[in-house]
C-alpha cells in the first residue's frame, strides 16, 4: 500500500511517500520556521515530483504524539483534512515507536527522548534485534534521573534517537550511564518510518476514518495546566 505520513512533532517537519516499506519520495526541513508554513509545501512538492497524487494513496499517516502540542496538532489536521478531502483512511502512530525505527538495525537498548521541559523527558524504551523492535515501556513522561536509575544496571548497548537525544545523552553520562547518540542523520523524528511504523499498525487493523484520527498528549497544553494552578490557587485563598 502507498502511505503519505507527517511528521510534524518536533521542530523538524518532514513528508513521505512509502509503498511496502520502499520510500517513494520524502521531504525534511529543520529551519525553525512554523509548520504551519512549510508541512503542505512539502507534502504538494514531493507528490509533484514523484507524478502522484492523494488519488493514489491508500492512506494518511501521522505521528499523533507525544510532543509538541502546537506540532502534534498541525499534522493531526493536516492528516485529517487531507485524508478526508480523498476519502482515504488514517493511521495515527506513536511518534516514539516511528522514531525507534531510526535504529532498529543497531542491536542494543533503543532509548527515545523528546525534550517534555521541566526536567522531562516524553520516553519509550525498545529492544532491537535483528532489525526488529520489541517495545519494553509504554509512551511516558518521565524525569531524568528517574530514567537513570532505571538504567543504571542494564549492560546492553544504549542508542538514544529523538530531538531530545543530546538532553538525555549528557544526563545519563554524567551518572556514569554508557550509552550512544545515534548518528546526526538518524536522530531525529522523520515521516519515513512514521509510514514504516504505519504500513505495520495498518496490518494489525489500525487503518480508522479521518474524523477518528486524535492527537495523544501525555501531559495537558500549558494553558490547561495554568488554568487549573489558578483555578485551584484562587480555590484556596477562598
Amino acid at each position: 500500500m502507498k502511505i503519505l505520513a507527517l511528521e510534524t512533532s518536533a521542530k523538524a517537519v518532514s513528508a513521505a511517500v512509502t509503498e511496502e516499506g520502499r520510500v517513494l519520495a520524502a521531504g525534511f526541513q529543520d529551519t525553525g520556521l512554523t509548520h504551519s508554513r512549510t508541512l503542505m509545501p512539502i507534502v504538494e512538492h514531493i507528490l509533484r515530483n514523484a507524478d502522484l497524487t492523494m488519488a493514489d494513496m491508500d492512506a494518511v499517516a501521522v505521528a499523533v504524539g507525544p510532543g509538541s502540542f502546537t506540532g502534534i496538532r498541525i499534522g493531526v489536521s493536516a492528516a485529517k483534512g487531507l485524508a478526508f478531502a480523498a476519502d482515504k483512511p488514517a493511521v495515527g502512530v506513536s511518534t516514539l515507536a516511528a522514531m525507534a525505527r531510526n535504529v532498529a538495525f543497531m542491536d542494543g537498548l533503543v532509548v527515545c527522548a523528546m525534550d517534555a521541559r521541566r526536567s522531562q523527558i516524553y520516553n519509550a524504551l525498545f529492544e532491537a534485534e535483528d532489525g526488529r523492535l520489541t517495545r519494553l515501556t509504554p509512551d511516558r513522561a518521565i524525569g531524568l534521573e528517574e530514567l537513570a536509575e532505571e538504567l543504571q544496571q542494564d549492560a546492553r548497548r544504549k542508542i538514544i534517537v529523538g530531538d531530545g537525544g543530546k538532553l538525555c545523552a549528557d544526563a545519563l553520562t554524567a551518572v556514569g550511564v554508557a550509552c550512544r547518540l545515534a548518528p546526526p542523520y538518524l536522530v531525529m523524528q522523520s515521516a519515513v518510518t512514521v509510514a514504516l511504523e504505519a504500513e505495520e499498525a495498518a496490518g494489525r487493523g489500525g487503518l480508522v476514518s479521518a474524523q477518528e484520527l486524535l492527537p495523544v498528549y501525555l501531559r495537558p497544553p500549558q494553558a490547561e495546566r495554568l488554568k487549573k494552578e489558578r483555578e485551584t490557587n484562587g480555590k484556596g485563598d477562598q
